[in-house]
């Protein structure tokens, strides 16, 4: 049953990706935390860095598509495309803070709506042309056209204008006031005009950046080769002559290429494998934004009613879900992010296990014998919790049937309306860490809310859209305040709500890498990391 109007045809390109971004990002956004297991009596690398080495590294994906920075939302490609690609400004893969890239410094703040940016001296694309104010113009444009599609759009979509003042410096025009701008401005990757005109297809098969690696060779289901960028003048120079990406799905080719010391890092470690890997390298779960979450079908009774959704989450055991089906290797949230978040605040509704408060509460609601269909993906962690979910669902007399399914068939059901519940992984971060693009991921007036979990004609959704709208307005203490009052909101109200933050395992060999630092995202990041010889 569809009560909406169909999505528009923008809207249909983010659902897609949104789809595609929940099964290669739904695993896996700040700084890190976790355990770390180290070999006894190793540390970091200790020699000089070998400025001729080609890294190698275990990638958990296959190669999908192309790596058109306007398009891409593949866990590989965005992964890659932090080596090859620079926006004005950037975003570390592991820390989250926010750096200048392309220009010299983060934006000027010229008044309320006006910014300006000015580009780094020397700096050229991997063809030997230099960038240009125009190319800059050229690069937002693209994104920001409605006719291209592009899901990054969504978060520059503050933006009005963007234009060169002279050959070193553009003028950003903001269409209001907007307190994340050097953030957000990371979301749209600078390409060479002539490039990308010239040749599209070239372009998206092996790109043309500026950033300290090029990419040498791309095969689906083998292997990614990067080269040093010789001529890169910015600030994170590549400490390698190469790398090479291999792409390894299967979890178990990847471990024994880390305990054969093949490849001298992996990531998306099984859980079940880190005590292998214990004790022969260095292992790090890194707390990441990433979620388990709950939909409803808020057009449908009894999830209508916000009592019936909450019964669903006090119903649920997550610490000892959490501690079986992913070793402890993860949260129970206590918020919309996770604790280590800079701007976590605990939500005023936090969910315990409380069985008998989810039975009182269906009852409350005038509920009974409820039957419903649980759909959840496919993804290994995932499978492996849905039993799990399904054994306390029933514990407070829901029947519940598991309905495992690939991630795109799954959403296909959901966007035809054919959902009661669905759990789901999901993971945004990798394109931004702040309050707004996560909260605006999910609840945004999109197709989340518009043809998934439906409550976009709930007035508190509109109350939702007023907090979030204010809050970009503003900084500081007022900012977090509104953020606060939104993260309460959808606590109580989760028509679409975390169960967990994933925690992610990465392995390296820290007698080999210097700088290495495992990520809160999907993916791996070898910007400033060397090989000792």
């Amino acid at each position: 049953m569809t009560l909406h109007a169909s999505p528009s045809p923008r809207r249909r390109a983010v659902a897609t990706a949104a789809a595609g971004l929940v099964v290669a990002l739904g695993l896996a956004a700040c700084s890190s935390g976790g355990t770390t297991q180290s070999p006894a009596g190793e540390g970091a690398a200790q020699g000089e860095v070998d400025q001729n080495a080609v890294i190698e590294a275990g990638i958990s994906y296959t190669l999908s598509g192309g790596f058109d920075p306007m398009t891409t939302t593949g866990a590989v490609t965005v992964a890659a495309n932090w080596h090859v690609f620079e926006g004005l400004t950037e975003i570390d893969p592991a820390t989250r803070e926010v750096y200048a890239a392309l220009g010299t410094d983060l934006p000027e703040k010229i008044d309320d709506t006006h910014y300006e940016v000015d580009l780094r001296d020397g700096a050229v694309f991997h063809d030997g042309s230099p960038v240009t104010t125009d190319d800059v113009v050229y690069s937002f444009e693209r994104v920001l056209d409605p006719e291209n599609e592009s899901l990054y759009a969504e978060f520059v979509d503050f933006i009005d204008t963007v234009g060169a003042v002279d050959d070193d410096t553009v003028s950003i025009e903001l269409k209001y006031p907007f307190s994340l701008v050097a953030e957000r401005l990371s979301a749209v990757k600078i390409v060479s005009e002539k490039v990308v005109e010239s040749d599209y297809e070239a372009f998206n098969a092996l790109p043309v950046g500026t950033g300290p690696f090029t990419i040498t060779h791309a095969a689906p289901d083998d292997k990614i080769t990067f080269e040093r960028f010789d001529d890169y003048t910015g600030p994170r120079p590549a400490q390698a002559a190469g790398l090479v990406w291999n792409l390894l799905s299967d979890s178990a080719a990847r471990v024994t290429a880390m305990s054969s010391g093949t490849v001298a890092a992996i990531e998306d470690v099984p859980y079940i494998d880190l005590p292998t890997l214990e004790g022969t390298t260095d292992v790090e779960s890194v707390q990441s934004f990433g979620t388990l979450f709950m939909m409803f079908n808020t057009d449908k009774e009894p999830f209508d009613d916000p009592r019936v959704r909450q019964a669903f989450f006090y119903a649920l055991d997550m610490d000892s879900i959490i501690e079986t089906g992913l070793l402890g290797n993860g949260a129970a949230a206590t918020s919309f992010l996770p604790e280590n978040h800079p701007n976590y605040n605990e939500a005023s509704t936090t969910y315990t296990y409380d069985p008998e408060k989810a039975k009182q509460l269906l009852a409350d609601a005038g509920v009974e014998d409820l039957s419903i269909n649980l759909l959840t993906t496919d993804t290994g962690w995932v499978a492996d919790l849905a039993p799990l979910i399904k054994e306390n669902l029933d514990a407070i007399g829901v029947d519940t049937t598991l309905d495992i399914g690939q991630s795109g068939g799954q959403y296909t059901k959901v966007d035809n309306g054919n959902l009661d519940v669905m759990v789901a992984p999901g993971d945004p971060s990798v394109f931004g860490n702040d309050p707004d693009l996560l909260m605006r991921w999910w609840y945004g007036d999109n197709v989340w809310s518009q043809s998934r979990y439906r409550w976009d004609d709930d007035p508190k959704f509109a109350e939702l859209q007023d907090l979030l709208d204010q809050a970009v307005r503003t900084s500081g203490d007022e900012q977090q305040k509104l953020w606060d009052q939104a993260f309460d909101l959808v606590s109580e109200e989760v028509p679409l709500y975390p169960l967990l933050h994933r925690s992610l395992p990465t392995a390296w060999d820290g007698s080999r890498l210097s700088g290495f630092q495992p990520l809160p995202v999907t993916g791996l990041s070898f910007l400033d990391v060397g090989q000792v010889g």
